[in-house]
C-alpha cells in the first residue's frame, strides 16, 4: 500500500505589491513541480495583503484528503510573523480541521544558498573588491531578528570578495538606509551597491531602490547601485524543500538564545512568555481586521513565540537540540 506523503505548505508574509505576490505564487508552482516526481502536493498562502489566505490554502489541501502538513514560513528573518502569526494561525486551522496535524519548519535564515544567491545579486550589480555592500533587510521591533540580518552581513563579508558590508532596515529599526549610505562613505567607500535582503520584490524593496537612488543624488562622487532581490529560482526552491524535510524528521535547530519570548532581555522583558494571537486575514469569515496600510509594519511586538517556549500548539511540531 502507497502512503502520501505529507503535503509541503508554504506560508508567505504577504504583500500590495502585485508583482511580488505574484513571484511568490510562481514560486510555490515552481517547488511544486520539483517535488512532483516524489508525489508531494505543494500549497502555498499569504498571512495577510494578498491573496489566497493561508486559510484558504490548508483548507484546499484538507479538500483534496491530506490530514499531515509540513509549513514552511518563506521568510529569511525569524521575526513576529514566522514566530507567532503563522504557528498560532496554524494552531487555528487545527481547530477548523479535526485530526489535522502539523510540522512547523524554519525560516530559511543566512543558509549557504542564500549567501550563494545574494553574491549572484553582487556579480550582477558588478561588485568588486573595492565595493563596500550595504545589505539592507525588513527590520523588526524583535532584536532577535534584527541580529540574524547583521550575521548575514558579517557571513556575506566573510564569503564574498568585497572591501566589506555593512547592514541597514527600510523599517521599523536603525539604522536605516540613508544612515547605512552614510556610514559607507564615511568609512571611505567610493563605490557602493545596496543589497536588499529580501525573497521578492513588494512595497518595501521598491523603497530600498528609491532611497538608494535620491542618496545617491546628493552624493555624486561615490558610485552607488541597487542590486536586485534574490527572486524566484531552483535554488531556493531546493533550500524549502531541504526546510520541509527538516519539519518532516522533528530535525529543527531554533536559535534561541537571544530570543525576546523566552530570555528576559533589557527593553524587552514584557515579551517574556507572550501569548500567541492568530494574525486574521481580511477574508477570514467573521474578521474585519483592516490591512490597508501597506507592508511596511510589524506585528512582533504582539504575538509570543511559536517554537516550544511556554505556548501549546497541538500537533505542530518544534524540537530543540
Amino acid at each position: 500500500m502507497t502512503t502520501t506523503p505529507p503535503a509541503l505548505l508554504i506560508a508567505g508574509h504577504g504583500t500590495s505589491d502585485t508583482d511580488g505576490a505574484e513571484q511568490f505564487r510562481a514560486f510555490t508552482e515552481r517547488v511544486g513541480k520539483r517535488l512532483a516526481p516524489r508525489g508531494v502536493t505543494v500549497g502555498g498562502g499569504f498571512i495577510e495583503l494578498s491573496p489566497p489566505p493561508l486559510g484558504e490554502a490548508v483548507a484546499e489541501l484538507v479538500a483534496g484528503g491530506h490530514r499531515r502538513l509540513a509549513a514552511v514560513p518563506l521568510m529569511l528573518v525569524a521575526a513576529g510573523h514566522a514566530k507567532g502569526d503563522i504557528p498560532a494561525a496554524l494552531a487555528r486551522e487545527q481547530l477548523r480541521h479535526p485530526g489535522l496535524a502539523v510540522s512547523y519548519g524554519r525560516p530559511l535564515g543566512a543558509h549557504p544558498t542564500v549567501l550563494a544567491l545574494l553574491r549572484d545579486r553582487l556579480a550582477q550589480a558588478e561588485a568588486d573588491p573595492d565595493t563596500t555592500v550595504l545589505l539592507v533587510g525588513r527590520g523588526s521591533t524583535d532584536p532577535d531578528a534584527n541580529a540574524e540580518v547583521a550575521r548575514a552581513a558579517r557571513l556575506l563579508a566573510e564569503t564574498a570578495r568585497v572591501a566589506g558590508v555593512e547592514y541597514a532596515f527600510i523599517s521599523l529599526a536603525a539604522p536605516g538606509v540613508p544612515a547605512g549610505l552614510d556610514r559607507c562613505a564615511a568609512l571611505g567607500a567610493r563605490r557602493i551597491v545596496v543589497l536588499p535582503y529580501f525573497l521578492f520584490t513588494g512595497v518595501l524593496p521598491r523603497r530600498v531602490a528609491e532611497q538608494t537612488a535620491a542618496w545617491a543624488a546628493g552624493h555624486p562622487d561615490v558610485a552607488v547601485r541597487c542590486a536586485d532581490v534574490l527572486g524566484d529560482t531552483d535554488a531556493l526552491a531546493d533550500l524549502v524543500i531541504e526546510r520541509y524535510g527538516e519539519a518532516l524528521a522533528g530535525d529543527i535547530r531554533m536559535n534561541c538564545d537571544s530570543c525576546v519570548y523566552r530570555v528576559s532581555l533589557p527593553g524587552f522583558e514584557d515579551r517574556v512568555g507572550a501569548p500567541q494571537t492568530p494574525h486574521h486575514h481580511p477574508g477570514d469569515a467573521g474578521h474585519s481586521h483592516d490591512h490597508s496600510h501597506g507592508q511596511s509594519h510589524d506585528h512582533s511586538h504582539a504575538h509570543g513565540h511559536g517554537h516550544d517556549h511556554g505556548v501549546s500548539h497541538a500537533d505542530i511540531h518544534h524540537r530543540h537540540p
